[in-house]
């Protein structure tokens, strides 16, 4: 059954980890001088890809890891490293600047953004991978799995209005707003990271109850 609680921590850890509040000056700097209707084109192909990517590793994550001999608690665990390392570096802006500097790699003004660099890696990267094959495992069952991707669908939609709002966002919140932003939503993602952790750990027997 899904509950309350799974649904807000799913939303949560997706938001976090994806991050459309930083990503919102990126894609105002990787679509400089582009019409406004194309790039909303750009922000919709973006996010469409960046769901199909998700939803295929929601679905078959799992499976993976099964055929290739990884359990879930030890993927939870390692999940739940990777997405403590990404709270570290929204903590100290590490992730930020790694992310400004894929968007920079770009070296064709003509060339489509939306594949890469902004819906892989800065949308659906690793910890976004990790964090829907995690919380499909939480939820097992169809049921589980079609509500995993109803919420990255949802947080996608969220993340497509902020891009298609990222002009006003940025001169509302200034570079200052934006980082303590990130950082606020590390400390959240470092806490999230850590249950997943603990979570993996519990089922190997190494934490109590």
């Amino acid at each position: 059954m899904i509950t309350s609680a799974f649904v807000i921590t799913a939303f949560a850890t997706l938001f976090v980890i994806i991050d459309p509040i930083a990503l919102t000056p990126i894609f105002a700097t990787i679509t400089q001088g582009i019409p406004t209707v194309e790039r909303r084109r750009i922000a919709l192909r973006a996010c469409l890809v960046s769901f199909f990517i998700l939803a295929a590793f929601s679905f078959f994550g799992e499976a993976l890891m099964h055929f290739i001999g990884i359990s879930m608690p030890a993927f939870r665990v390692a999940g739940g490293i990777l997405l403590f390392l990404t709270a570290l570096e929204m903590l100290f802006e590490r992730r930020t600047k790694r992310r400004e500097d894929q968007a920079g790699d770009e070296p064709d003004p003509t060339h489509d953004p939306s594949v890469f660099p902004l819906a892989v890696p800065l949308l659906a990267g690793p910890g976004a991978i990790a964090s829907v094959i995690l919380l499909s495992g939480q939820a097992p069952g169809i049921a589980g799995t079609f509500a995993v991707i109803g919420i990255v669908a949802v947080v996608l939609f969220v993340v497509f209005l902020s891009l298609q709002a990222s002009a006003l966002l940025e001169r509302a919140l200034g570079k200052t707003g934006i980082n303590v932003a990130t950082r606020l939503l590390g400390m959240l993602l470092a806490a999230l990271a850590v249950q997943f952790v603990l979570d993996g750990l519990r089922a190997f027997g190494f934490a109590g109850g």
